[in-house]
């Protein structure tokens, strides 16, 4: 009966139309025969999953098992594993969770053609979808004033304790990091015709005839032009808005700013440190910031010299030993969890050996700017002002009176095109549009927006909410606009998982989420905005990354769905530990963040890419199609692969979360051993300040001995002297 209802529920939503009944979303048998080898596959994919009693079901059975040469055999191979986990995924979440499968009854009798669903107009179709597939969006559309409110308030809280020693000179005390994602040129940019040294070429050239191991959003073409060029536009811009903060403080100094390097392609590794130096000197110098560039090199330098070694020597653990388990996790290169942990973890590095001043770090993206002028006109202070703020630090209890420790902290983003309608103008509209047919089984757009209006614009201008007595968490935060104060980031130890592609930002929260003691979460530091810029001048990079990025949501949800059940201990049935309710993970962190934990990830993944991918054959987008679907078999199949079995998923995370407790262990053991002035520690300590002088970018500013050279701090005078 489950199947039945199931496969009732499809066939409602493809066709063949039945009078009176709700619209299929499109004749689905012309693209049974297409000449689109894509798209037919697609189709029959879709029609095979509607069961037996579908009227093309045999049509479909049968283009499925042909593997004939131009049909492509990983996607055909997806399809056909696919059908078989959607089968088994649906029983087994029937037979755990009765709310679902009264739910599923519920919509089948509901669509269908005879009973209380006819007449459906498109959007309470899709409401009617959205309850077994996607619920996180049921009840938004028509209600989001209300929606706003009710998340404001679960999202509000009461304020315990501002921090007694609040940030107040982030040039001195913050360490500002972004990371620098770099590809391959684009056709558009001959290697031949770049003006780099012939060695860079030579590697550009080898590297572009090798197959891509990471996908990023909007990755820097190498021979990009300048004023395209994300890593200049970006570090301008924070260069820009420290001189305005000496201006309006002249005592303060540059800030210190370290970029990871990350390449798409493994040949541009070579060359990662070369382009970024290259590009700097070219670009005229950044004055107010202290620049360094760690690319995988030098993290492995870190970990072989320093970390190691402190391990080896103060807990006992066999130095290959360390080196390997940090190695897994200490890195730049790879999905965008990797270096967006790297970003992180290397404050706390930087505070026990480099520069003891150091109290936090704050991650921006660099195709956003701290827009200073309006901040100050409509925020009332500068971005280094509002970093100031003692909610960043507080204590509190959350809207369900549990403790919470605001260790972190959240900006929000403006787009360009918005900032002269107002600073407070949201980035994120609520669709106008009825939902398309995969938008009904999948539709992130809407809880994103509502959670973008709730959480990132509040302004602490009510008696609701006032900054001081009462604040809002954050849960939905972005990659760049957003850090952590190292005491929290010593005792908490979060980490992304090395193999998250997307959403690194809120998986980073998800490692905090524990059964006892306080919770660590970002306080919002309202009107601290930057204005993103991306659209304004890298629309070629956006471009050359829609394919990965369309697929890339596609494994967020399979991975985002594992590790929620790795955190509510399923994938570990028999431990003891003290876990959390599953449910208590997705009532926190709904309605966007938790919309991508899925009761059913299997089953909205292949949907969703199937019907995405019919839909823009539908539309002319063929040569999309083709690389949507060339692109998204093998890595959406790797994907369920990984995800499948959650107890190997489970021993990935555990086993990464070991490696950073060694990483903060060794740290602390190492801060220790300097205070008692024991020689080792000392030795190790200058190991590691000869790695950061290396890292250095002294050639672009003008700072001599006390720009990047030489770190800022007491531990500088452990640095060897140019």
């Amino acid at each position: 009966m489950v199947s039945q209802a199931f496969e009732a529920v499809l066939r409602r939503m493809l066709g063949p139309h039945v009078e009176g009944g709700p619209l299929p979303f499109f004749d689905i048998e012309p693209w049974l025969d297409s000449d689109e080898p894509v798209a037919a596959l697609g189709a029959a994919f879709l029609v095979a999953s509607c069961g037996p009693t579908h009227p093309l079901f045999d049509r479909a059975s049968e283009l499925l098992g042909e593997r004939r040469g131009e049909m492509p055999e990983a996607l055909g191979q997806l399809y056909r594993n696919g059908l078989t986990l959607i089968g088994d995924e649906i029983g087994r979440v029937v037979e755990t969770d009765g709310d679902f499968a009264g739910r599923l009854s519920a919509v089948a009798e509901r669509l269908s053609a005879d009973g209380p669903g006819s007449g459906l107009d498109a959007v309470a179709t899709a409401e009617v979808l959205w309850s077994l597939f996607f619920p996180e969006a049921v009840g938004i559309i028509g209600h989001e004033a209300r929606r706003e409110a009710e998340l404001r308030d679960a999202r509000t809280v009461t304020i315990t304790q501002l921090r007694p020693d609040p940030i107040m000179d982030p040039c001195r005390q913050v360490l500002f990091t972004s990371n620098v994602l770099l590809t391959v040129p684009s056709s558009k940019h001959p290697i031949e015709d770049l003006a780099y040294p012939q060695a860079m070429r030579d590697d550009l050239l080898r590297a572009t005839g090798e197959d891509q191991m990471f996908w990023y959003d909007h990755p820097i073409q190498i021979g990009v032009e300048p004023a395209a060029n994300e890593l200049l536009y970006g570090l301008r811009g924070l260069d820009d808005a420290v001189a305005f903060e000496r201006q309006r403080a002249p005592s303060i100094g540059p800030a210190t700013c370290v970029l990871s390097v990350s390449v798409t392609h493994a040949g541009l590794r070579r060359l990662g440190r070369s382009y970024v130096e290259e590009e700097l000197t070219r670009s005229g110098g950044l004055p107010d910031l202290d620049v360094f560039v760690f690319t995988e090199e030098a993290t492995d330098r870190l970990i072989d010299e320093v970390l190691g070694p402190a391990a080896e020597r103060y807990l006992q653990v066999d130095g290959a030993e360390a080196a390997a388990s940090l190695r897994a996790v200490f890195g730049v290169d790879g999905a965008y969890g990797r270096h967006y942990s790297f970003l992180k973890a290397i404050s706390a590095l930087w505070q026990v050996l480099v520069d003891p001043a150091v109290k936090g770090t704050f991650k921006i993206d660099l195709d956003q700017v701290f827009p200073q002028e309006v901040l100050v006109a409509e925020a009332g202070a500068s971005a280094f002002e509002l970093l100031a703020t003692p909610l960043w630090g507080g204590q509190g209890r959350d809207a369900m009176g549990r403790p919470v420790e605001l260790g972190m902290v959240a900006g929000a983003l403006v787009n360009e095109r918005d900032i002269g309608r107002g600073l407070f103008t949201p980035d994120a509209d609520y669709p106008s549009r009825a939902p398309a047919a995969d938008e009904c089984v999948f539709f992130s757009a809407l809880p994103r927006t509502l959670s973008t209006r709730a959480e990132m614009m509040e302004r602490y201008d009510s008696l609701e909410r006032d900054g001081l007595r009462t604040c809002l968490e954050r849960v939905h935060v972005t990659g760049g606009t957003n850090g952590i104060l190292v005491d929290a980031l010593r005792r908490y130890r979060p980490f992304t998982p090395s193999f998250i592609g997307r959403a690194e930002d809120q998986a980073y929260i998800l490692s905090t989420l524990s059964p006892e003691g306080p919770r660590l979460t970002y306080a919002h530091a309202a009107g601290l905005m930057m204005r993103h810029d991306k659209e304004a001048f890298a629309g070629e990079a956006i471009a050359a990354a829609q394919v990965g990025n369309t697929v890339g949501d596609d494994i967020r949800i399979l991975y985002f769905s594992a590790y929620g059940d790795v955190i509510a201990g399923s994938s570990h049935p028999s431990s003891t530990e003290a876990r959390l309710d599953r449910a208590a993970i997705k009532s926190l962190l709904d309605p966007f963040t938790g919309c991508f934990m899925s009761r059913i990830p299997v089953t909205v993944v292949l949907l969703r890419f199937a019907l995405r991918s019919v839909l823009t054959f539908a539309a002319g987008r063929n040569e999309l199609g083709r690389e949507v679907a060339e692109n998204g078999a093998q890595r959406i199949s790797d994907a369920l692969a990984f995800t499948t079995d959650r107890h190997a998923f489970g021993a990935v995370i555990d086993r990464e979360r070991r490696a950073w407790h060694l990483y903060y262990d060794a740290l602390d053991a190492l801060e220790q051993a300097i205070g008692a002035g024991e020689a080792d520690a000392l030795t190790i300590r200058r190991r590691a300040q000869e790695i950061v002088r290396a890292a250095a970018v002294g050639s672009v500013t003008g700072h001599g001995g006390d720009g990047p050279a030489s770190p800022r701090g007491e531990a500088s005078a452990e640095l060897p002297s140019d």
